[in-house]
């Protein structure tokens, strides 16, 4: 779906909620970005982010309805919040991951979304001492950061 149409997309569905974004911006790259600023922050987020969640899935929904799923690849973010919260995954992940390096053994993480899962996966992808896999079921779905010994190589 082209920036045009996420824009519009998400202004009808701001106005509907009757919330006012001062400014939305649509940014491409891995996963396209929907980045709005806005005073109504508050009531856009949500506690601990259900509202903002509620909305992209929402307009994920209305895509695919549309366009496909694979339309549906974007995020809506308000003021930042979202890679606020992408960010501390992130720093809790390496924190654990040193932790499992210096004792040598595997770390579980705690139970996050699928897009938080995805995120831990990409940031440990081409690290020789890190695997990363997903365990459990449901709401309870999380990462274990299981730790490999370096490979000895064989002398010739």
């Amino acid at each position: 779906m082209d920036a045009a149409a996420l824009k519009t997309l998400t202004q009808e569905l701001l106005s509907r909620l009757d919330l006012e974004a001062d400014e939305i911006v649509v940014t491409g790259g891995h996963r396209t970005v929907v980045a709005i600023s806005t005073k109504d922050s508050k009531r856009l987020i949500g506690p601990h982010g259900e509202h903002l969640r509620a909305l992209n899935m929402l307009a994920r929904r209305l895509v695919e309805q549309k366009h496909g799923e694979d339309a549906a690849n974007f995020l809506i973010d308000a003021n930042g919040y979202h890679e606020e919260q992408m960010e501390r995954v992130r720093q809790n992940a390496r924190m654990l991951a040193q932790r499992a390096r210096l004792f040598k053994h595997d770390v579980e993480m705690s139970p996050m979304s699928p897009y938080e899962r995805l995120v831990v996966h990409e940031l440990f992808a081409e690290d020789p001492e890190i695997q990363t896999i997903s365990e459990g079921e449901g709401k309870f779905r999380h990462i274990v950061l299981k730790y490999r010994s370096a490979q000895s190589t064989p002398i010739a």
